[in-house]
Formats: C-alpha cells, structure tokens, sequence
C-alpha cells in the first residue's frame, strides 16, 4: 500500500518542480475537459498558449500580455507578503474595485482640468482607496479576533453593490444619454494612464516592475522581510522574537490593499476606461493563483503572471475561433492552483509504498 511519510525539511527540488508539473498537469487534464466538449485538444492547447505569441495576429496580441499581467502582478505581489506571514487576504477583488473607484472619483471631480498633479493624485487616492478597504478586515482581526478569510471575501461583494451603485450615479457620465458608466478616462489626457498604447505599456506595468524590486529586497534585505517569513514559518519563534503580531497584520493586509487598490486605478484609468458595472473580471481572485504559482516569490510571482495573462489572452482567442465556453477556459485557468495545491503536498512528504502483512 501507499502511505505518506513526512520529510525532516521541505524538498526544494520538489518546491521548484511543483509549479513545472502543475502546469504539465493543467495541460493534460484540460485537454481531456476541451476533447468532452467536442474539441480538439491539441489545437484548444496549441490555440491557448501559441496563438498570442507567435500566431498571425501575435503583434496584437502581444502588447495585451502587459495590460492583463499588470494588474495580476501587482495584486499578487501584496497578496503573497501576507501569504508568506500567515494572513489570508482572500478579497483582494474588493480592495482592486475600491481603488479604481476612489481613483477615478478623485480624476472625474478635476474634469475637465489639465494640470500635472491629477494623475498622481488619482493614483494616491486609488492607493488609500485599497488600504482603507483592507483595513476593515485588519482592524476587526487584531481587535476581536475575527477572520480575515470571511470578512475579505463577504466585502468583495459589497464592493461590487457600490460599483454597480457608482455606475448608475454618483460617477454616471452626465453627458452619456442616461447609460451607465463613467465618463471614458482615455478621453481626459491628465486623468489617464497610457504611456504608449500600441505596445501596451501604460504605468499600471511601471508600477508592478517596481512592487517586484521592492518587495524581493523587501523579503531578503530588510528586517521587516524577515519577520514576515518567520511569522508564516514558526509563529511561536516569532514571538519570542518580538515579533508583533497585530503590527504585522496590519501591515501586511494594509499593503495588499493599497497595491490592489492601485491595479484597479491603473486599470479603469487605461485599458478600461471608465468606470462601469462589469469593470471588475476577476483579476484579485486569480492573482491568489498567481502568487502560488510564483511560490510567493517576486520573481516567480512575475513569470507566473505572465502564463495567467497568457491564459486570459488565448482563452479569448479560442473562445472567439474554436466556440470554447468561457467557463470552460474559468475551470481550465483554476485547475492551475488545484494541481498546485495538490502536488505541493509532495514537498512535505513522500510516497512509500508498504507491503500489508498478514495476520
């Protein structure tokens, strides 16, 4: 029989394989959904992961690997400083909303004024938009002891009530014919984010190239690195260490939030556009699977956006030329994490295959 046998020290070869075999795993296993429904699972493959690199139309879509990949880093990255200290931000989709809304207010109250200073601001308030947002399931974690996983995620659809809410009024274009939705911020050149838009740069990907610098020295260079590591590994040491648990909490949920916040600012500010009830597609939800599959390392957390943005783009492309549903490409982008999950067990333990002996 097989039974599982603890390691004395976590595998690394296995912690580098693990994502490898993940998406080998993802591969197959979606292929085998895409052939149920009556595709071809080569060509879904092929069409998912080599249409937007290298296909006929790449030029175009290449440029949108920056524009989905932005947010996903940014998010991910504050997600993975409180994953590596033990605190579960699971409603980071809320803090992105929030932040776009905030920011965008902020830019809309200034239309249609053209002065330097209202981008900046824009981007400041789209930052306290997400902290203060985050700070909800901060504060009644330290004070009452709640959970941070619960009120995350419950504010995450609250947020959503507000955009639709913002959408049909307070932020309501007033010169849109009674249809809901902001004015378009690409219109309004010192409220918008482009930096060149034929290649998709905008500062959005300015901004999650900079949370990947500051957070790998952060976590390997820094004091405050350390004990985010050390509270996620050894809580107890962690407090012999005088490490401070409330602090680190607030801390943590507080940057999340605020780097969140800024992905959706970035966002409604460039490739969206306006602010709209259908402005938020998921981005917070599936950076909780790109910072695991980056291993919570700035720089896997880079690379492993880039595969999700990947995914987004080729998705839309074999849903548009191959007639996949768009939950068929949903449960093909979360077998990601579920293969993750499951074959980082591996890491921990190892098989051992036991002969039963009789009685």
């Amino acid at each position: 029989m097989i039974r599982l046998e603890k390691r004395p020290q976590p595998s690394r070869a296995w912690s580098l394989a693990t994502p490898l075999l993940a998406v080998a795993a993802t591969m197959i296993f979606g292929g085998l959904l895409f052939a149920a429904l009556g595709k071809n699972p080569f060509v879904s493959i092929e069409t998912i992961f080599w249409e937007p690199l290298f296909g006929e139309f790449s030029f175009y879509y290449r440029p949108q690997l920056l524009v989905k990949g932005a947010p996903l880093v940014l998010i991910a990255i504050g997600l993975s400083l409180g994953f590596r200290a033990g605190i579960w931000n699971i409603g980071a989709e809320g803090q992105y909303i929030m932040g776009a809304l905030t920011g965008a207010g902020v830019g809309l109250a200034f239309y249609p004024l053209e002065a330097w200073y209202v981008f900046p601001l824009m981007v400041i308030a789209g930052a306290l938009g997400g902290w203060a947002w985050a700070m909800i399931p901060a504060l009644l974690k330290v004070k009452f002891g709640t959970n941070e996983i619960l009120v995350s995620l419950m504010l995450v659809y609250v947020a959503e009530e507000l955009l639709a809410s913002m959408s049909l009024g307070l932020l309501k274009n007033p010169e849109g014919f009674g249809f809901p939705g902001s004015r378009n911020l690409n219109d309004y050149a010192a409220g918008n984010s482009w930096i060149q838009q034929d290649i998709g740069l905008h500062w959005g990907v300015a901004a999650a190239l900079i949370a990947v610098i500051f957070a790998y020295i952060l976590l390997n260079r820094h004091m405050l690195g350390f004990q985010i590591r050390l509270s996620g590994e050894a809580p107890r040491a962690a407090r012999f260490a005088g490490v401070n648990p409330a602090r680190l909490i607030l801390l943590c949920l507080g940057l999340a939030g605020a780097l969140a916040g800024m992905a959706g600012l970035f966002e409604v500010a460039g490739p969206a556009g306006q602010v709209s009830i259908d402005f938020n597609v998921g981005y917070g939800f599936t950076a909780i699977i790109v910072a695991f599959l980056g291993r919570l390392h700035p720089l896997g957390i880079l690379l492993a956006a880039a595969l999700m943005a990947l995914t987004y783009i080729g998705g839309e492309i074999a849903q548009g030329n191959l007639g996949l549903p768009a939950a068929a490409i949903q449960v093909f982008q979360g077998m990601l994490l579920f293969f993750l999950l499951a074959l980082d067990l591996l890491t921990n333990y190892r098989l051992r295959l036991t002969v039963r002996e009789g009685n």
